[in-house]
């Protein structure tokens, strides 16, 4: 995140007043131990963004806050946060802002993103167009990151100058996977269907309300975005949003006199309201105007998580939001259930062995009253005193230090088995009640 790009497309930096007015903290009081929380950087209707430094490296991060009230409510916002997460958690490339971690108490979700220094490219390009050169190494930059993500199944469908940022050496940064889509998001005929991005970005086949295809999607906003960079003004625009959908669908633009012959045509295949048509992303790789200067860039790939994996392994930013309905974490930080409750969840401050241990203390304390079976490595089978129930209790680790303690009634008394967690087992674990962490460092 930069100083400029808040919680929404349309935030930016504060007044010094504002800033003088955040929290910061000092490091026996930052955040989670953790984070101490600098000037606010820009804030949205539902979150808000601040600088922080990492107390143990010293490295800066944007911290973007969402209070979880404000949520409960509005499930595309949701829905968005979720996305979000799920798919940053997943990319790594350069030309990606990336997503170190997702915090969260009760009441507000942490979401700790790479912080991106020099702001908007939005913001640099409104000052005046570029030299072809300078638009060019930009272009090469968001089309990397671009072809990765399609190479990931994931479309962002809302490329705009607002969403790239640049860092201090003037790379560029895609942000803002709010709006993305993943390739298990299309329908039987091959194409996505849900109508979103930015009304001057659109493609024309989305305008259509058709199906369309999200990597072409992408190449077109791609195609705006450069044309901003080097016309210094939008290829589709009128004061009458109708009337500007119709030069979109038509494709009715005109480069300035200045463009170089190889970036007009260029813009001819960009900007071609077929679809099909289209250049690719492969095909531009091997464009003349393209290619000069350009030199692939090696990805940090994690790739994307199997299901049956991503059980085994660590659970993930998303994994925790999902865990509740409606983003209400609080079954995560309490632990206790009333007798009409199947599911119990808790965090600890422990090792997923250690947690074993404790359940193990517990069994053998309860002097036949209670039977256990192994059925995992960190997972066991509970048996109530002659069979009045059957509860099965496992262990997910979160980071090196935290883990999901769940426990499930799977038969019998509803009650016994409330009490054998509520009273027996959930005292004896240690736990951070007010803290839940997942990272992806």
């Amino acid at each position: 995140m930069s100083e400029n790009h808040g919680a929404s497309s349309t935030a930016r930096a504060p007044s010094l007043a504002t800033a003088a007015s955040t929290m910061a903290l000092s490091p026996e009081n930052a955040l989670f131990n953790k984070y101490e929380v600098g000037k606010l950087l820009g804030c949205g209707a539902f979150a808000k963004v601040y600088h922080a430094r990492d107390v143990a490296t010293g490295r800066s991060v944007a911290i973007k806050v969402i209070n979880k009230s404000r949520l409960n409510n509005n499930v595309t916002l949701m829905n968005n946060i979720k996305r979000e997460i799920s798919i940053m958690s997943r990319l790594r490339h350069p030309n990606i802002v990336k997503l170190y971690e997702v915090l969260a108490t009760k009441s507000k979700i942490f979401i700790v993103l790479e912080f991106v220094k020099g702001g908007e490219l939005f913001a640099k390009v409104a000052k005046g167009r570029f030299s072809e050169d300078l638009a060019r190494k930009y272009f090469q930059q968001l089309i990397s990151a671009v072809s990765y993500c399609h190479s990931k199944g994931v479309y962002h469908r809302d490329l705009k100058p607002e969403n790239l940022l640049l860092d201090e050496n003037g790379d560029l940064k895609v942000s803002d996977f709010g709006l993305s889509a993943l390739g298990d998001h299309v329908r039987s005929d091959g194409l996505l269907h849900t109508l979103c991005g930015t009304p001057a970005y659109v493609a024309p086949e989305i305008l259509a309300k058709r199906g369309y295809n999200g990597a072409k999607v992408d190449v077109w906003s791609c195609g705006i975005v450069l044309f901003v960079l080097t016309a210094g003004y939008l290829p589709f625009n009128d004061p009458n949003l109708m009337n500007m959908y119709k030069k979109i669908y038509k494709g009715e633009f005109r480069c300035p006199k200045w463009m170089s012959p190889d970036l007009k045509r260029f813009f001819s295949r960009l900007l071609d309201t077929n679809s099909e048509s289209r250049i690719s992303i492969d095909e531009m790789k091997l464009d003349s105007w393209f290619r000069k200067g350009f030199s692939e860039v090696k990805s940090e790939s994690i790739g994307l998580v199997k299901e049956e994996e991503r059980i085994l392994q660590n659970l993930n930013a998303f994994d925790i939001i999902s865990f509740s309905r409606g983003l209400d974490l609080s079954g995560l930080f309490d632990g206790k259930f009333v007798a009409s409750e199947d599911v119990g969840r808790l965090t600890a401050e422990e090792q997923p062995e250690t947690v074993m241990e404790q359940v193990e203390e517990v069994v053998k304390a309860e002097s036949g009253r209670l039977q256990l079976r192994k059925t995992k490595e960190c997972g066991v089978e509970l048996e109530g005193q002659n069979g009045d129930f059957v509860a099965s209790l496992d262990v997910y680790r979160l980071t090196d230090r935290l883990v999901v303690v769940e426990v499930k009634r799977k038969a019998g008394d509803a009650t016994a088995f409330a009490g054998l967690w509520n009273d027996k087992i959930r005292p004896v674990i240690q736990r951070r009640p007010e803290v839940l962490v997942s990272g992806s460092n």
